[in-house]
């Protein structure tokens, strides 16, 4: 397998069925949903969604690009700070380490794995503890 840092993600090209990607298209494609998100611009990140695609995560669960739009929008009103970490490619796969900063936790250790077909992000999986976000049991 080849795996690839983010910064040094070459040109390296891949067949993707009748689409010839390369980590380095993958890769700007998952640098450019971070680089949206926390600017903000949710027109921009809808671009880089494929239609069908699909979020899950410890918050919840999105069946379409819209869907997932709609799911970053909501966090982003409890999102003070994303600091990414560490960004990982595999082929059309992209892992992404960061700490994600609210209001009202200490920052949380975030996985963010993006599957890319035809130049969109198909899928997005996310995992982290969200028991720092949900209220004292008996509140």
């Amino acid at each position: 397998m080849r795996y690839a840092l983010l910064r040094n993600a070459g040109a390296t090209p891949m067949k993707e069925g009748n689409v010839l990607m390369t980590t380095g298209g993958v890769a700007e494609v998952a640098e450019t949903y971070f680089r949206a998100w926390k600017a903000g611009d949710f027109d921009l990140l809808r671009s880089i969604l494929a239609d069908d695609a699909t979020f899950d995560g410890p918050l919840g669960h999105a069946s379409n690009a819209d869907e997932c739009v709609a799911g970053l929008r909501r966090m982003s009103q409890i999102v003070s700070n994303i600091v990414i970490r560490k960004t990982f490619v595999d082929g059309q796969d992209v892992l992404t380490w960061f700490d994600l900063h609210t209001a009202a936790t200490d920052p949380l250790p975030t996985v963010n794995w993006r599957h890319v077909e035809d130049g969109k992000i198909a899928w997005i999986r996310v995992t982290f503890d969200p028991r720092p976000l949900s209220p004292p049991p008996g509140q």
